[in-house]
């Protein structure tokens, strides 16, 4: 017998062979983990799937697009932080989406920053960017750590066998990414001696919605605890600092509330990321990158 589904709608929705299907994959996956909820996939098919209605942007795109001047279309000439901070973003989006991992810390418990990282999947993300980072880490050996990939990715090393390694034109490639998301536009300006090419806000719902989740995170959804943050939005906020984009998040704030904000993300970069790579549920190779930015 066809079991019916009444909807708040009014309609009736017939349940198929499909979603019963989908249904026992939910009860079978769930007995094996305690912690899963039917429902509610892992991080990685949370950051893959395309179906949610508000637009999906990668921490790189988030971070860039806090640091985007809104009408001009670039970052600060003076800013010199964003360059490592996007490589930084890479890592953890990558790590996030289940592809990478530092290695086992080994009985005489080796340091955050000391560990090689890992692929663990090598399975595209969809993301170029991601990708090409992702393909270097899985051919190279010896694996490298952390703060090793942070340079390499940026060009910042003395050794000309591994400049190769430097991913090139980032940001005008993730303003690109945000250009196809209708978020940007593009447009040429002159400055006397050159053109450049800029990438004007377009879309301003998507940048304030970003800017009040961060506020919102050390304000009036402050949890006074790391671990129960969202790790995604905990990266954000060390990330955006790293890259000297934090803020302008806060500019908009009154007096109170920009102190009260500055002192919880203080609260956060004096935390020491050895003790919470240790504690359940953490991500360590986050922590990692959180040690190589505040060390």
């Amino acid at each position: 017998m066809t079991s019916l589904t009444q909807r708040s709608s009014g309609l009736v929705q017939r349940r198929t062979e499909a979603s019963r299907n989908a249904a026992a994959a939910d009860r079978e996956r769930g007995s094996g983990d305690e912690d899963y909820e039917p429902g509610r996939g892992d991080e990685q098919d949370e950051d893959d799937s395309g179906d949610s209605k508000e637009t999906r942007l990668t921490l790189m795109e988030e971070v860039l697009l806090l640091g985007l001047k809104d009408r001009e279309g670039y970052t600060s000439f003076w800013n010199d932080c964003i360059s490592s901070g996007l490589r930084g973003c890479m890592l953890i989006e990558l790590a996030l989406r289940g592809r990478l991992q530092l290695e086992a810390c080994g009985m005489r418990r080796k340091s955050l920053l000391s560990r090689k990282v890992i692929c663990k999947s090598d399975a595209p993300t969809g993301d170029v960017l991601l990708d090409e980072a992702l393909k270097h880490i899985k051919e190279t050996q010896p694996p490298e750590t952390v703060q090793s990939w942070i340079e390499l990715l940026s060009g910042e090393t003395w050794n000309p066998l591994k400049l190769h390694y430097q991913l090139r034109n980032v940001r005008e490639r993730l303003a690109k990414n945000l250009v196809e998301k209708g978020v940007l536009t593009t447009e040429k300006q002159n400055f006397l001696l050159f053109d450049m090419t800029t990438h004007p806000l377009t879309n301003n719902t998507i940048k304030q919605r970003l800017i009040k989740k961060v506020q919102e995170a050390v304000l009036d959804k402050w949890v006074n605890n790391p671990q129960r943050m969202d790790k995604r939005l905990l990266a954000l906020i060390f990330l955006a600092h790293s890259s000297d984009v934090l803020e302008n998040a806060f500019a908009p704030l009154l007096d109170d509330q920009y102190d009260l904000a500055m002192k919880r993300v203080r609260q956060l970069l004096d935390l020491e990321p050895e003790g919470e790579s240790m504690k359940p549920n953490a991500n360590e190779l986050l922590w990692a990158v959180v040690a190589a930015f505040t060390k």
